[in-house]
């Protein structure tokens, strides 16, 4: 089989990574060999396996190599009736999943090498690969000679390719003088230069701060007037000063210098793992008997070369599910009023150290009531569990582990191998994948990566007293409120711009910190855009703007919708960044009825806030915000809740003195109230319940999703609304 000129390349690297993947699949099959191993680790391997095949096949068929995807597909169905089991994997079995994986590798390398069509037609191997796996009941008793004469040898050099021990594939050597072009540099050297580049815009930060500071010295020496006393140490400080400013510029000049030569050591064009997924969706359309074009957006943006090798298995998922579930067929699709051939959409944009995947098709969307019944009928969730679900939690339900609305297994799907994948290797990055749907309009699935190298500009502002930071590329302007601008409605307020209406944010509400109000003149106001909308962001302060690395959250908050990421000052100080999507958003829409569940979380640490938030609205409940005691007693003064959460330790007014607040009051005395700490010593905890609390929980079992479940323990025992 001749590979397309044009891909040769990318089959070079195609079989590098292949030798990866194969390399952890060996070591998996050699631990499933153990002996003692629990059910739950068993699962977990078999999972894999079928993870890292699948990947195997899907980047095989994306590069148009059948033979190879061929050979994962029957490796699939060797595997196949032993992941429902939980018995380990008879030795026979393992052999034979070896010898496949030692005929994938020996083609893939030879395609690497240019001598693909060389190769014989891999059809009876096949037919004697899969005749040689047994059935989990009889694998363990298939006798050692029997097995011999039935597994396909390893091809020989009359085929072009060297012989292979069993699972110990080929190392690819670099051909030709390129191999001595340059120095051999290790991705861990690379990664440490990338640290010592953040340590120094770390110290950049730094600079521009002591300038300031050395700004506001000058400026109150100023006004003391031109003593004498204070003349020469003016003078000095003003020179030290301009050349403090002198030195931050020339530092961020070799910041900058820095980052793009690591970037072009350390980065490669997108284009090279997207543009082969073109025939791959043309291949695939036309062999499910579809139409579909995909378009990409964003393929000259450079990424990490470790990140795109990692990326490329689960954007070939991506579109396979895509392709597969769902397009419609043409006529289905001009019936529906659509165009015969589908339309799919990968866009990459990058944002400083921030990159966002987007994978879109126009097709059927999801049925949500037909995740429910699979969910249910597979044992993922239990039909009084999904009839609570709203719909985003339906939709999430497509990432668990083997959830296929395929009843038959094809070469395409049904094997409950895909979207998990795709999750799992996108945490594995520090990332997060979401999901959106229309019935009849499409889907579109984003993934928000982390990358190494590269900063954001920041906004920085405040409301009350947290400070948190917004993507300047999601500011247009800022400007002050003013009362002729503002045209105050029943519900909202509205900012007249531009000759448009735009609905008027007060952060400090949509934070959760304090009700909405009218923002008063003078105010500040950020004009934000994310995804053609725009809202006037009402602040209390702009502090500045700011350049800086922004991490992902903890795996426990990762998913709270507010926030992007968090950044570190230059004096270390923790800052949360804003999503400009959550911000636009219509607030009113997420708003639950007045007769929902109400409660009232009160933390001084603005991340145990958006965790406890996060938990308690997946549940149904309207949640508020208070960073304090006393702003609770405000909130509580004007407004009824059904729960309280409360930290025990607080520097202003500590749970226990807020409980004893909230007891003395009528209106107050069996409001119940759940106390949380991070201590979970039980010295803590009796002396949270003895206060009057009547729950008591520690942060990390918050953290483990505890949180929601006491709650409605606690109110159904005080007679609440549960």
């Amino acid at each position: 089989m001749a590979v397309d000129p044009m891909l040769q390349p990318l089959v070079a690297g195609f079989a590098i990574e292949a030798q990866e993947v194969i390399q952890k699949v060996t070591m998996d099959l050699l631990e499933l060999e153990r002996e003692g191993l629990e059910n739950d680790a068993l699962a977990k391997i078999y999972t894999r396996l079928g993870r890292h095949l699948h990947t195997l096949k899907g980047s095989a068929s994306s590069l148009g190599l059948q033979d190879l995807g061929d050979i994962a597909h029957r490796l699939e169905d060797a595997l196949a009736p032993l992941k429902a089991t939980t018995q380990k994997m008879p030795r026979t079995v393992v052999d034979i999943l070896l010898h496949g994986l030692d005929l994938f590798m020996l083609r893939a390398q030879a395609h690497a090498d240019g001598r693909g069509e060389l190769l014989p037609d891999p059809a009876a191997a096949l037919a004697q690969l899969v005749a040689a796996a047994p059935p989990p009941e009889a694998a363990a008793a298939l006798p050692g000679g029997a097995f011999a004469q039935a597994v396909p040898p390893p091809p020989t050099t009359d085929a072009g390719v060297q012989g292979l021990s069993p699972g110990a594939p080929p190392s690819p050597e670099p051909q030709g003088e390129s191999a001595d072009a340059g120095w051999r540099v290790s991705a861990r050297q690379v990664t440490s230069l990338m640290r010592e580049v953040e340590r120094l815009r770390e110290v950049r930060l730094r600079v521009e701060e002591r300038s300031r500071e050395l700004e506001r010295v000058s400026t109150l020496l100023a006004k003391q007037g031109l003593l004498a006393e204070t003349a020469e140490a003016r003078t000095l400080l003003s020179g030290t000063g301009r050349s403090l400013r002198t030195d931050g510029e020339e530092t961020s000049d070799i910041v900058d210098a820095l980052e793009e030569g690591l970037k072009a050591i350390t980065t490669r064009p997108t284009r090279t793992i997207l543009e082969p997924l073109q025939r791959m969706v043309r291949d695939l359309s036309r062999q499910l008997g579809k139409e579909a074009r995909l378009s990409v957006v964003g393929a000259e943006v450079s990424l990490d070369r470790r990140l795109l090798e990692k990326l490329q298995g689960a954007l070939v998922h991506l579109l396979r599910n895509a392709v597969d579930h769902g397009l419609e067929m043409p006529a289905e699709r001009e019936k529906a009023g659509k165009h015969h051939e589908g339309a799919l959409t990968l866009r990459v944009e990058q944002q400083g150290n921030l990159l966002y995947l987007e994978a879109s098709d126009d097709g059927r969307g999801i049925d949500l009531q037909a995740v429910r019944r699979v969910a249910e009928k597979r044992g993922l969730v239990t039909a009084e569990e999904v009839a609570r679900f709203n719909d985003n939690q339906v939709r999430d339900l497509i990432f668990s582990e083997g959830f296929s609305t395929r009843s038959d297994v094809t070469d395409t799907s049904g094997r409950g191998v895909g979207l998990d994948a795709v999750r799992a290797t996108v945490e594995a990055l520090q990332g997060r994948i979401e999901v959106a749907s229309t019935r009849g309009q499409g889907t579109r699935f984003v993934l928000t990566l982390p990358v190494d190298l590269g900063s954001s500009p920041v906004l920085m502002v405040r409301a009350l007293e947290q400070f948190v930071g917004l993507p300047m590329l999601a500011v247009e302007s800022t400007q002050l409120a003013r009362a002729d601008s503002l045209r105050l409605g029943k519900r909202r307020a509205h900012l007249e711009h531009l000759g448009q209406l735009l609905p008027v944010v007060d952060l400090g509400a949509r934070l959760g910190l304090r009700a909405s109000a009218p923002p008063a003149e003078g105010q500040p106001m950020l004009i934000v855009q994310s995804g053609g909308k725009r809202v006037a962001l009402v602040v209390d302060a702009v502090v500045g703007d700011r350049d800086l690395v922004i991490r992902p959250l903890p795996s426990e908050v990762r998913d709270v919708p507010a926030w992007q990421g968090a950044a570190t000052l230059s004096r270390g100080e923790l800052l949360l960044i804003l999503r400009p999507d959550w911000v636009v958003s219509d607030s009113e829409k997420v708003t639950v009825s007045a007769g929902s569940r109400r409660a009232l979380v009160v933390d001084d640490s603005l991340t145990a806030r958006a965790l406890h938030r996060a938990s308690l609205e997946a549940g149904g409940f309207q949640v508020h915000l208070a960073a304090s005691g006393p702003r609770a007693l405000e909130r509580l003064a004007a407004d009824t809740y059904d729960v309280v959460i409360c930290d025990l330790d607080m520097e202003e007014m500590d749970g226990t003195e807020l409980i004893a607040r909230l007891r003395e009051k009528k209106e107050t005395r069996t409001l119940p109230v759940i106390l949380v700490s991070a201590h979970d010593s039980p010295s803590a905890r009796e002396r949270g319940l003895e206060s009057g609390a009547d729950g008591f929980l520690s942060k990390r079992e918050c953290a483990a999703g505890r949180l929601l479940a006491e709650v409605l323990d606690v109110m159904s025992r005080r007679g609440s609304r549960a």
